[in-house]
């Protein structure tokens, strides 16, 4: 595992990137197709989602250098080097979000609608980034366990630094002296999150099917995204405390991380507009939020 596709001189190409441009190309042909098939304009919400997906990557490094402070702390400047991995979906959601909310104002676009339709491609989106954070090695690994399902990196993974036990943030292991770091075995958590992308992919699917009114599909995204993510990602990641509820360091569990404590309100909003939006697609297009109370038409 090396995270260099190709190099040439100073110029790299890192898998990270490669699997980022084809999730995002292939992002746009999906919702341009959904959309066409709703009736509604593909080429005016490309030209839209072009600009939410420079504020998404903007939002998601500010994102991960808010939750993860400690990787910049030897050298602030890298926090510019997104190419190197390490991007918050909550913050690229965030930041992403800014585009469409700017328009709908402005022009009344569907913006519903559109977030809809985009549910597919960011699902894409979470296992490329992840296949990406498996080719660097150091992206968002996971805690040391004795569970069996542990896995051991190999020593040709040149991105990978390896992991000081009783340390529990891997910019920290730097602090470790060299006989003790170890490669393993530690949750695959990147594989975690390859499969958490795969199983919202299909469920996103399912919800296009249901034909609910335009909002229905986002809303139980971000539910089942905040869910997954914190039970089945976030719990085994090697990631600070910033409320220690609970570590156990021989299984590799921990609660609650940054992301656990940001997903909860998450869960909350979602569930709160989830059990408003009623009636099918049609019938409420474009804006439920007409139907929220305080939310104004």
């Amino acid at each position: 595992m090396d995270p260099i596709l190709i190099e040439i001189g100073s110029l790299q190409i890192r898998w990270y990137g490669l699997f980022l441009v084809l999730a995002i190309f292939a992002s746009f042909e999906i919702a341009k197709r959904i959309l066409k098939g709703w009736g509604l304009d593909p080429e005016r919400f490309e030209q839209i989602a072009f600009w939410a997906v420079i504020w998404g990557v903007v939002g998601a490094r500010v994102g991960y250098v808010i939750t993860s402070p400690g990787d910049f702390s030897s050298n602030p400047v890298s926090a510019l080097y997104i190419w190197q991995g390490g991007l918050s979906f909550h913050g690229a959601i965030i930041g992403g979000l800014i585009p469409f909310v700017y328009h709908y104002y402005r022009s009344k676009i569907p913006v519903w609608a559109y977030l809809d339709a985009v549910v597919p491609g960011i699902s894409l989106g979470i296992m490329a980034g992840r296949l990406g954070n498996i080719m660097n090695g150091s992206d968002t690994v996971g805690r040391l366990t004795n569970w069996p399902i542990g896995f051991t990196w190999p020593a040709s993974a040149s991105g990978f630094p390896g992991v000081c036990p009783g340390i529990n943030d891997i910019s920290e292991v730097v602090r470790c002296a060299p006989d003790a770091i170890v490669r393993g075995p530690v949750h695959f958590t990147q594989l975690y999150g390859v499969l958490i992308g795969m199983v919202l992919l299909l469920l996103s699917v399912y919800w296009l099917r249901q034909n609910r009114a335009y909002g229905y599909v986002f809303w139980q995204f971000v539910l089942w995204y905040s869910v997954l993510r914190s039970v089945f990602e976030e719990t085994f990641r090697l990631n600070p405390l910033w409320i220690k509820v609970y570590l156990n360091e021989q299984a590799g569990i921990g609660l609650f991380t940054a992301t656990q404590i940001i997903s909860i309100p998450l869960i909350v909003v979602a569930i709160f507009f989830l059990m408003r939006w009623k009636g099918k697609r049609e019938a409420l297009a474009p804006s439920p939020l007409s139907k929220v109370p305080g939310v104004k038409k």
